[in-house]
């Protein structure tokens, strides 16, 4: 029986990948990390954790800078998947402390904690982002693309990035790091744009829009991703070991194009574009080259992202009570590009 560690386990895709993880491999033993901030919610999780009942999944409540508790953990593990991260580059505008000290120091404190425990940790697969890029400077952006972050939560991503790398080339701790794309899916919080798209449809608000719709991301359904962590997870050590790996589609869509096809899916009648300010630090494109992850694991997305759109939408239509308590969180205030403030 192996022992799996997953730090944010209770966020969006950290939960999708315990319910992966959970349904797959009934005989893997799973621990969940989670602060239970805004973002996590127990109620992601494939069990009850209350009934205490479900020896497959110990659920641990608490931050990744807590060095203690991270040892303690860490030492019942054969492999760490670290999620745990504040992710909502909005936020990071006018909240960056709380990126830098869960994102960078939570990272440190996961790092020392498999290197403490190298004996036994057979890979540790640090979850980074593609926001480390910015935007794209070439048609696809592959893992040699520089790496010039353009918002705090990017810039607090891309520290943590370079930390696992460093640990690696000092240490020879087993590191992955895995740079997703934009994901989308289930378990969503409402402040991510297609969930804020498709709740402002059911609501019968507009959607808005930040600047002139333009600006485009290369989207990836959360399933294809776990799949992929799955891939990383059981592929020999000698393959994955020490690499960066870009987890995306190849393609990608602007947000007026998002907007209009949730409200084409949706049918509603009051639900129509508002365009509002750019944000500060806005990427204006990003589009994956997932060559590496092709060649390394023999991995390529599955669910096209019309499936994958209309898959969403549907789970939430059916799942009202989960994400309506986020609804006070949808929108946040801060001064756009232009000096304007307004809600994002």
């Amino acid at each position: 029986m192996k022992t799996i560690l997953i730090t944010g386990g209770a966020g969006f895709i950290g939960s999708n990948f315990v319910r992966y993880l959970y349904d797959k491999y009934p005989e893997y033993r799973l621990i969940v990390l989670d602060a239970l901030t805004y973002a996590g919610n127990i109620k992601n999780l494939p069990v009850d954790i209350n009934s205490g009942s479900d020896e497959r999944l110990v659920f641990w409540y608490g931050n990744v800078r807590n060095g203690e508790l991270v040892d303690t953990i860490m030492s019942q593990s054969d492999a760490v998947v670290h999620f745990a991260a504040e992710s909502h580059v909005t936020r990071s505008i006018y909240d960056n402390l709380l990126f830098f000290e869960t994102d960078v120091l939570g990272t440190q404190t996961v790092a020392n904690a498999v290197l403490k425990y190298r004996d036994r940790i057979e890979r540790f697969v640090h979850i980074s982002t593609s926001e480390v890029y910015g935007t794209a400077m070439a048609e696809r952006m592959s893992e040699d693309h520089p790496l010039l972050p353009m918002s705090p939560y990017a810039s607090a991503k891309c520290g943590a990035d370079r930390l696992v790398y460093s640990y690696w080339e000092t240490y020879k701790i087993p590191a992955i790091i895995v740079r997703p794309f934009n994901n989308y899916g289930p378990y969503q919080h409402l402040e991510k744009v297609v969930p804020r798209f498709i709740t402002s449809c059911l609501l019968g608000e507009p959607l808005t829009v930040h600047g002139d719709g333009t600006a485009a991301r290369d989207f990836l359904h959360v399933q294809d991703h776990c799949e992929a962590l799955d891939l990383i997870l059981h592929a020999s050590r000698e393959k994955v070991v020490g690499e960066v790996i870009n987890i995306g589609t190849g393609c990608h869509t602007d947000l007026i194009t998002i907007a209009n096809t949730v409200r084409r899916l949706m049918r509603p009648d009051k639900s129509p574009v508002q365009y509002i300010g750019d944000r500060p630090g806005q990427v204006f494109r990003h589009t994956c080259d997932n060559t590496r992850a092709s060649k390394l694991l023999g991995w390529a997305p599955k669910i096209s992202f019309e499936e994958g759109l209309d898959r969403t939408v549907r789970w939430y239509r059916d799942n009202e009570t989960w994400w309506r308590p986020q609804m006070w969180m949808r929108h946040i205030p801060i001064v756009t590009a232009a000096g304007k403030r307004e809600l994002h």
